[in-house]
């Protein structure tokens, strides 16, 4: 046996050798084949290379029933697992074909296999019972009798089922076999010689069924034959053979058919019950009920077109004679399909997550989709909800491929409840649904994004190190390490300075805070543009920018610094230096300036000018002059914010022959801060005073020294001598006024530099109110004294002035601003004012 199979085995595979046919494997391997058995080079008949048959996974999909079949994973052949019993796998059903799906990866792909399962000769036939008990009367029956028997049935198909019966030897019985129409045998026991039961009571017969497989297999029933008396009429049923339809929804009760009989006896003869004495499929009796008198057969279960589709019931009347007599008959209850199934769909395979970047066309899942009914109630058509942005694409009969129709945005949408839905064609129609859940896995497509394109952050100076400045926040709206940002200080920024932005300020890679370095300075740095970069920690990393403009607001931390008169010597330098050194606190006090004044000067003349500078811009550098003594009782005054002292009135012998001026220098700042200057003052003739100016001329190095020998001199010289000293003075005064006069007309001007500077500059000055520039910001060089970067145009803001025409406190035009000192100074007053201590 095991020899024969082994042969059939191998001529079926040559058979099924690359049958391919739409993408199909087809094979054949009968029944019973041992474990092991080789079906087919699976692996090489799909083209697979040696050995990628492991590597690609190459694997069988179940499909609800048992295959027993497997594939070897090393050698890529399909092999029977399990005991094959085409019986049991199909039935009846005829050719025995299992589909299979076979799966490989690297890239998913799916090949379907159909596998038939030959059918060998391994079931006899088999009788419903082993024993059959009949009852024929002696004498009454002709011989030509006819008594239906049942016939044997057989589990294989084809040659295999095809039974032949044979009785055993007997003078009085024959065997009659008839083939219907659907290929079923009708087995009859003629009488063929009329029965004497005084001769022989019982008579025993075997009846045989063989098959046509090779060997024979048989199987065998014994009849028994009981000879009785008398009753010599059987019932007649109107027709031998009843044809019935039935939906298979049909409840329970239901009527199938109704028979009838009858018998030309009379008396109890007559009188019969019906009766079923068996059901093809065998077991399936239970089904149906006959009424014993009225001949009605109904429903005692349900019927199912999927499992039977044709029942065929013996039904026989057996009459109350003696002996009884029966008539047989045969009903054939074909059953219609109905819409009862609904579709099933399967997922086979599921490759999740999927990248969001994955192309349009990209398979998600196979999925099979079937339906148990038949015709139009077994037609399905699937379709995707929602729509979007998954499809379905048919892949073979049944099968399906979810596959991506739309571009995936995780940080839209991070996850898909997809539904598969199927629907038959009967009516009303039936639906099958799957349930699907779609993860999308992340991939770094979204760059960091700041809120704003531009950051203003203000910070005042001497803030201390490490203060925080600001927080900047960047979103990433990835996910894990794609969305993690880190921030840096970008050194391709642009900086306020001529430093590096990095050697300012820092921020912290993670929270983003912008924190100081080093406290800033306003007279260093106004403004710090830079950029702030945020990278993500993506493959590759994605980034993105902020600009941030940082303003240092100004602090009042300098004091005013007093700045030495214009052309004054090296000592009077060197005195306003060190005026200017101690002005490092709030208040700072200077060494002596020196002035000189004529008797009978009248009011409002000028007689020195402080010049101060204040590092500080705004509010902060803008400088007022106070003179330290009552208001009012002094001969001097001071302007406000000029600088410039003159005379209050007319100056008197009584006033003495010197004046100490102590001058305060303040700052608006708050808390303001202030220096000092002391302005000594001598009070001389104004002979005196034109011959201290010659020699102030010839040397300007001892005009201070001059000045207070003069002083001395004018207290104890005779009035004779100095008389004739005046009228010399007088002539030699003229003349050098007149020199002096021409010099101050035509002697060039300190010049007013312009050009571009920095933008949102605030700018300070001495006097007026304020002005803000983004355009420009001005120089005023003013002979050798230090230049300052911004300049304040005002209006004046004076108190009144005292009563005449030579009153200096009003509001000057800007070009007097830059003049030295006037010419009308020279020659409509008496008075002298010794160079360094002149104010421009």
């Amino acid at each position: 046996m095991g020899e024969r199979c082994c042969a059939v085995v191998r001529v079926l595979v040559l058979q099924a050798a690359w049958a391919l046919s739409g993408g199909q494997v087809r094979y054949s391997v009968p029944e019973e084949a041992k474990a092991g058995t080789v079906v087919g080079r699976l692996a090489q008949d799909l083209g697979l290379e040696a050995g990628e048959a492991e590597a690609r996974r190459l694997r069988l999909v179940a499909q609800g029933r048992r295959a027993s079949v497997e594939v070897s994973g090393a050698s890529g052949a399909l092999l029977v697992s399990s005991r094959l019993d085409r019986e049991e796998l199909c039935g009846k059903s005829a050719p025995c074909a299992l589909r299979l799906e076979v799966l490989v990866e690297r890239p998913l792909r799916v090949f379907h296999v159909q596998l038939e399962v030959t059918d060998i000769n391994d079931n006899a036939p088999i009788f419903p019972a082993a024993r059959k008990n009949l009852s024929i009367a002696e004498f009454t029956t002709l011989p030509g009798s006819r008594f239906p028997l049942e016939g044997a049935s057989d589990a294989d198909i084809g040659a295999n089922a095809q039974l032949s019966y044979t009785l055993s030897p007997s003078e009085h019985f024959t065997l009659d076999v008839k083939s219907s129409d659907e290929n079923r045998k009708s087995l009859f026991l003629v009488l063929a010689k009329s029965l004497d039961r005084e001769t022989i009571p019982v008579h025993r017969l075997v009846l045989t069924a063989s098959d046509g497989g090779r060997p024979s297999l048989t199987g065998t029933m014994e009849l028994v034959i009981s000879v009785l008396d008398a009753n010599d009429n059987a019932p007649q049923f109107n027709e031998s053979v009843y044809k019935v339809r039935l939906l298979e929804s049909a409840e329970v009760r239901t009527l199938v058919v109704r028979v009838n009989a009858t018998d030309p006896d009379e008396g109890s003869n007559k009188e019969f019950s019906y009766s079923i004495l068996s059901s093809i499929p065998i077991g399936n009796k239970e089904l149906f009920t006959i009424d014993t008198k009225t001949g009605e057969i109904r429903l005692t279960g349900t019927l199912d077109f999927e499992n039977v589709r044709l029942h065929e019931l013996q039904i026989e009347a057996t009459d109350k004679g003696t002996p009884p007599l029966s008539g047989h008959c045969s009903v054939e209850l074909e059953v219609l399909d109905v819409n009862d199934n609904a579709p099933e769909v399967w997922v086979t395979s599921l490759s999740v997550p999927v990248p969001e970047d994955a192309s349009v066309g990209t398979v998600v899942a196979l999925l099979s989709v079937s339906d148990r009914d038949s015709g139009a109630n077994g037609r399905v058509r699937c379709w995707v909800w929602p729509a979007s942005p998954f499809g379905l694409e048919a892949t073979f009969a049944g099968s399906y491929s979810l596959v991506l129709r739309e571009a995936l945005d995780r940080e839209r949408v991070s996850e898909y409840e997809v539904e598969v839905r199927a629907e038959d064609g009967g009516a009303p129609a039936l639906r099958g649904r799957r349930g699907l859940r779609v993860a999308v896995s992340d991939v770094n497509d979204n760059a960091p994004a700041f809120a704003q394109a531009v950051y203003t952050v203000l910070a005042r100076e001497n803030n201390a190190a490490g203060a925080e400045l600001a927080r900047l926040w960047a979103r990433d709206p990835d996910e894990a390490g794609n969305g993690r940002v880190s921030y840096s200080v970008w050194e391709g920024g642009v900086g306020g300075g001529w430093r590096p932005a990095s050697s300012y300020v820092s921020v912290d890679a993670e929270s983003g805070r912008l924190w100081a370095l080093q406290p800033l300075d306003y007279e260093e740095l106004q403004v710090l543009q830079f950029e702030v970069r945020a990278v993500d920690a993506g493959e590759p990393p994605l980034c993105g920018n902020a600009t941030v403009q940082l303003f240092v607001l100004d602090e009042n931390d300098n004091a005013p610094a007093l700045l030495p008169p214009a052309g004054s010597a090296p000592e009077a330098g060197g005195v306003a230096g060190e005026a200017a050194a101690a002005a490092a606190g709030s208040v700072s006090v200077s060494g002596t300036l020196w002035a000189w004044a004529a008797w009978g000067a009248p009011a409002g003349q000028v007689v020195a000018k402080i010049r101060a500078v204040d590092a500080d811009s705004g509010y902060n550098a803008w400088l007022r002059y106070e003179l330290w003594e009552p208001r009012g009782k002094g001969p001097f005054r001071v302007g406000l914010y000029s600088g410039e002292v003159s005379t209050a009135r007319a100056l008197e012998e009584a006033d003495g022959p010197r004046q100490r001026l102590l001058i305060v220098v303040r700052d608006h700042g708050e808390p303001a801060r202030s220096a000092t200057a002391t302005l000594s003052v001598s009070l001389v003739e104004a002979a005196e005073a034109a011959l201290a100016a010659a020699a102030g001329s010839s040397s300007s190095s001892s005009r201070s020294a001059a000045g207070a020998e003069m002083g001395a001199g004018a207290a104890s010289a005779a009035t004779n001598v100095w008389l004739v000293v005046a009228i010399c003075a007088v002539s030699s005064l003229f003349l050098l006024a007149v020199v002096l006069y021409g010099a101050s007309r035509w002697a060039p001007r300190a010049a007013v530099l312009s050009g571009p500077g920095p933008t949102t500059l605030v700018c300070a000055s001495e006097v007026g109110s304020w002005s803000y520039s983004q355009r420009h910001s001005r120089s005023l060089c003013v002979a050798d004294g230090a230049g300052k970067s911004d300049l304040m145009v005002f209006s004046p803001n004076f108190p009144p002035p005292p009563p005449g025409p030579a009153a200096k406190d009003t509001q000057p035009e800007p070009s007097a601003l830059l003049d030295t000192v006037s010419g009308s100074s020279f020659l409509g007053l008496p008075l002298l004012i010794l160079p360094w201590a002149v104010a421009v």
